[in-house]
């Protein structure tokens, strides 16, 4: 199987929504570790879509806090604020394919169509039911016309209709994936028009990302990455994917659960070296 070589191309790519733990520490030290024995090269991506949740002072930190431990990256930096029309572009081919339709669906929708007892995705979500997929095509033309909000789904019974298994390569061996785990996933919220994963492949494609370095929480989703790919014509990085630190309570380290951030840390007086020892660097 390919291993990395003197080309390869890495990136550490945070959410600008909170600031750094020791989690991202060690992603982004995995990442420069990487790059560095392959001799290839370390890129800074911003995911920062979210506009919502994203906030220039964490932007800002970031590069701060990288900095700290004395990682060094690529510049420019290539925020995905800045590149809409590359998932709007992603977005349209779906849209020519057939691959994707308008879904107006609220959460609430979702939850009553689906019911407590529905069958969810790897991420524990509720699987959605398909409600709009049942919609004429002359409806669906009609509620967009007005100015019905819609998201965008996959049609997950069309993409894979007919075609060959998919696979990645997972640290270096072939692991196979299961896409049709997602159900009709979302491919583009309401809201930014795009998701984390069609923001992320095409990123990646774009950059010519050919080694993707991230947790495990994310081996799952790989899937779904794999069949845009795939339907977007889009190289297939090689993937690795490491374990996540975790807390005294056995909970992963979480922005959401305020774990302490590296900004604590340096404030206590630990110094990059001491980050990096802890982590195994």
């Amino acid at each position: 199987m390919a291993q990395p070589g003197k080309d390869s191309l890495w990136r550490f790519a945070p959410s600008p929504n909170g600031y750094l733990h020791l989690g991202h520490a060690f992603s982004a030290l995995s990442n420069e570790a990487a790059a560095q024995k392959s001799g290839g090269r370390l890129l800074l991506r911003i995911e920062d879509i979210d506009s919502t949740r994203c906030r220039p002072h964490f932007e800002q930190a970031i590069y701060e806090d990288l900095a700290w431990l004395g990682l060094a990256w690529e510049q420019p930096v290539r925020r995905q604020s800045a590149h809409r029309a590359d998932y709007a572009d992603g977005l349209d081919r779906l849209k020519r394919a057939g691959l994707v339709y308008p879904c107006f669906c609220t959460r609430s929708d979702i939850a009553r169509a689906a019911g407590e007892n529905a069958p969810r995705d790897p991420d524990g979500a509720r699987l959605y039911p398909g409600t709009c997929r049942a919609l004429s095509a002359h409806e669906r033309a009609a509620r967009l016309a007005r100015g019905d909000k819609a998201a965008w789904r996959i049609d997950m019974a069309k993409a894979l209709a007919g075609r060959p298994p998919l696979a990645w390569l997972e640290h270096g061996a072939p692991h196979a994936a299961e896409p049709a785990l997602w159900g009709d996933a979302l491919i583009a919220r309401k809201d930014i028009a795009t998701s984390y994963h069609l923001a992320v492949v095409v990123d990646d494609a774009v950059q010519g990302v050919s080694d993707v370095m991230r947790g495990a929480d994310l081996l799952q989703a790989t899937a779904l990455h794999r069949l845009l790919q795939d339907k977007l014509a889009l190289p297939a990085p090689r993937y690795w994917h490491h374990a996540l630190l975790r807390d005294e309570s056995d909970a992963k380290l979480s922005k959401s659960r305020l774990s302490k951030s590296l900004r604590d840390w340096r404030a206590e007086g630990a110094s990059p070296q001491d980050i990096r020892r802890m982590l195994g660097f």
